[in-house]
């Protein structure tokens, strides 16, 4: 899930906070209780974290220098959905499966260079910001991909019957946003992609996530083993869950969305229970791995930006979040794939579109994954 085995992403490099972006010699504002600290946005291949982390003079700096960014809006140019003007955000949540560097021990399989989206989800903030809706989109979705351009430059023509996560492995992380925005119809104001290493350090540095779990589940290829009852997870106990396919459910990807969905919902619990406000190590620990964690958009590429979109964030709780998956129906010829069921996927992009709740029946009747309620906040 690193930006580095992205084939031709153009990346800002840490400290380089590109053009019109807050330098490093940039005032910092007053310090006050609610922004002593950094709000990163870490997701896992199947979520979003928000942390905390001290913005002040050497470690600000030192933070600042460990964020990683990719020039979407230069890659794309404008041939793009209009932005919303109801308030509202949608966020690219992506995770790769890259095999490549410190990832190969922890993915498992043969480091060739290559790398394809592991978990891909659409979040979408409405106005207010207390409220938000997660789509996620499985891997394993035959689409038709349109024509992009990467950020290098190089242009990739358009494929039909692709899976999904081909789009990051053609075009890395632009090519990505433009497939999406070319499915939905709705404009990606961000994008975050987290990698296996970083969210393992993660949830270690959080000193692990409390879940509850109704079936054994026993993965060897995500190296998972978990009996049924209530385990606090470390980093590679919960990278196996958000990967495991094959120890649980139907062994599709629809059962794996399902998990990673469940197990977000608990890490954003433990987030905001765990106590590092208290804590000046462990709370500059959190901010060092998230920062170094995350690759963003150039919109997100510095400390204070990242500051500016975790506030508005952090009202948001796992009571306040509705997450699906987008409607698909096995692929008749190949049970391995799946068909994006349009007039009900529709249904959510008019949903999200205006800012509206996801109708129940957009999802009535669509392929699961088997999963559901095998994963649970303790």
């Amino acid at each position: 899930m690193t930006a580095e085995s992205t084939p031709e992403p153009a990346i800002t490099e840490p400290g380089d906070t590109g053009p019109g972006k807050p330098g490093k010699g940039r005032r910092r504002r007053p310090r006050s209780k609610g922004r002593r600290a950094l709000h990163a946005a870490a997701w896992t291949a199947a979520g979003v974290v928000v942390l905390g982390g001290t913005g002040a003079g050497y470690l600000y700096f030192k933070l600042n220098g460990n964020i990683r960014s990719i020039d979407i809006n230069q890659a794309l140019g404008n041939d793009r959905p209009s932005k919303a003007d109801n308030g509202s955000e949608n966020i690219l949540v992506l995770g790769s499966d890259t095999r490549s560097g410190g990832n190969r021990k922890l993915g498992g399989g043969t480091d060739d260079g290559s790398a394809r989206s592991d978990t891909a989800m659409i979040v979408h903030v409405y106005r207010g910001h207390k409220q938000a809706a997660v789509v996620s989109v499985p891997r394993d979705t035959l689409i038709d991909r349109p024509a992009c351009t990467d950020t290098k430059g190089a242009t990739h023509p358009a494929v039909t019957g692709a899976m999904f996560n081909e789009a990051y492995s053609t075009g890395g992380a632009a090519c990505t946003v433009k497939t999406v925005e070319s499915l939905t119809g709705l404009r990606m104001d961000h994008y975050l992609e987290v990698d296996f290493t970083g969210f393992q350090k993660l949830i270690d540095d959080l000193g692990g996530v409390p879940v509850t779990t109704t079936k054994a589940i026993d993965d060897p290829q995500s190296h998972l083993d978990l009996k049924a009852g209530t385990h606090t997870l470390n980093g590679q106990q919960a990278l196996g869950l958000v990967r495991t396919r094959h120890g649980v459910g139907d062994g599709s990807d629809l059962g794996r969305i399902q998990l990673q969905q469940a197990f977000v919902k608990a890490l954003i619990t433990q987030v905001k229970h765990v106590g590092v406000f208290s804590n000046p190590k462990k709370l500059y620990d959190l901010a060092d791995t998230a920062t170094k964690a995350v690759t963003t958009d150039s919109d997100l590429g510095s400390v204070n930006s990242l500051i500016d979109f975790a506030d508005g964030l952090k009202g948001i709780g796992p009571r306040h979040m509705t997450m699906i998956t987008t409607p698909v129906r096995y692929d008749p010829a190949d049970p391995n794939r799946v068909i994006m069921q349009k007039s009900k996927a529709q249904l959510v992009w008019d949903a999200l579109k205006n800012d509206r709740p996801i109708p129940k029946r957009a999802t009535a009747g669509t392929a699961t994954g088997e999963a559901k309620g095998v994963v649970n906040a303790p």
